[in-house]
């Protein structure tokens, strides 16, 4: 044991000399919450308070109440080029067929292939289907029929969404980068560990010391949870700190990063924590150059990358739910949203997280038998 700590020691400190390298893995943890809430803040301000649109009226006097009706939907006239991006134009014979009570023809001109102009085309075509049915319903009115004799079926809807849980669906996407923090931040320590070693020709030196393969893994391994760890408590605290500056009582939502959560996801990250580092450690090891390394971890991490989309957005089959990563982040979106914690679904992915962490262990102890390994060959 005191073999194993003096190796998690030299690493931590041959780590904490190279402060840049150390501050690029945890830079994600510290800007992703102010990035995410900076995003988020935009975003509400632009539902809440949605901007005026202009858009070019032609034969705007055929239609004096359609064009009041969008004005005081935030939808004007406007000459500059950006309005003439959308052209309303009103029929001539418009104010005739809607005093004979006929359908009066308008004409949408947009280009629905500009991404940039499709929310404001659709802003458009609801505005005009609202002021299109509120001019049935007066129609109706004036030969003395209810206009509710148009809607058979009457539709009431009871949502138990609590704001809380609505926040739940928020929280989920910080969830994800929570989970993803675990292998971001301790990657540069797993490739400078190993294949950066190897390089300056220090592993093999270290290798000749009086000390198995099984506590220099081990002493790796601790070394690179632990900063993977520290990420995932500054990502944490951050989250923290940084998301009640958000208005989220604006679109109904709760918001609360309680202790209570920060302690479940902490130790939900612990076994996903031995597992990155395991898995780091591994594929680096199994490259033959740091650079090669960096590629080849950029890859592999698209595998829980996906499993925790996967489980974020709910577009993958029920068996996600017993795997690594997406198992125990689906634990925690319940957990966030009020609901029952599913315990079993959690154990049996956290068993197989450990499970994969020792499997990979004990084939990285394997591999560094090898001269081929160990000098790179």
């Amino acid at each position: 044991m005191k073999m194993i700590l003096a190796m998690v020691r030299k690493e931590l400190i041959d780590a904490a000399r190279d402060k840049r390298s150390v501050m690029a893995g945890l830079y994600y943890a510290i800007g992703t919450p102010l990035i995410m809430c900076g995003m988020f803040m935009v975003l509400i301000g632009q539902l809440s308070s949605p901007e005026d649109l202009n858009i070019n009226i032609h034969n705007a006097d055929n239609a004096p109440d359609l064009v009041r009706y969008l004005s005081n939907n935030g939808i004007n006239h406007g000459e500059d080029e950006d309005a003439k991006k959308i052209i309303l134009t009103i029929s001539d014979d418009y104010a005739a067929n809607m005093a004979k009570a006929k359908p009066a023809e308008v004409l949408l001109i947009a280009d629905n292939s500009d991404e940039k102009l499709q929310k404001s085309i659709r802003r458009l075509e609801r505005q005009l289907q609202t002021y299109s049915a509120e001019m049935g319903s007066i129609r109706l009115i004036a030969r003395g029929i209810n206009p509710r004799i148009t809607q058979p079926l009457k539709i009431n809807v009871e949502d138990q969404a609590t704001p809380d849980s609505k926040g739940g669906m928020i929280l989920g996407i910080a969830i994800f980068t929570m989970m993803y923090s675990v292998f971001i931040s301790g990657m540069n320590l797993a490739i400078d560990t190993s294949a950066g070693e190897r390089e300056r020709n220090s592993l093999a030196l270290l290798l000749s010391h009086p000390m198995s393969t099984r506590q220099l893994v081990i002493g790796k391994i601790i070394a690179v949870t632990c900063f993977a760890l520290l990420g995932l408590i500054l990502i944490l605290l951050v989250s923290k700190v940084a998301y009640p500056f958000v208005p989220w009582q604006e679109i109904g939502f709760t918001i609360n990063i309680s202790q209570d959560f920060m302690g479940l996801m902490f130790l939900v990250g612990i076994p996903v924590a031995l597992m990155a580092a395991t898995l780091q450690l591994y594929v680096s090891f199994m490259a033959k150059s740091f650079k090669e390394a960096q590629s080849y971890l950029t890859m592999v991490l698209f595998v829980p990358l996906a499993l925790s989309m996967a489980a974020s957005y709910n577009i993958a089959p029920d068996v996600l739910q017993w795997l690594p990563v997406s198992g125990q982040q689906q634990a925690l979106m319940d957990f966030i949203k009020g609901r029952e914690i599913p315990m079993m679904q959690l154990i049996i992915s956290s068993v197989t997280t450990l499970i994969i962490a020792i499997a990979l262990a004990a084939g990285l102890e394997k591999s560094l038998k090898s001269e081929k390994v160990v000098f790179g060959l």
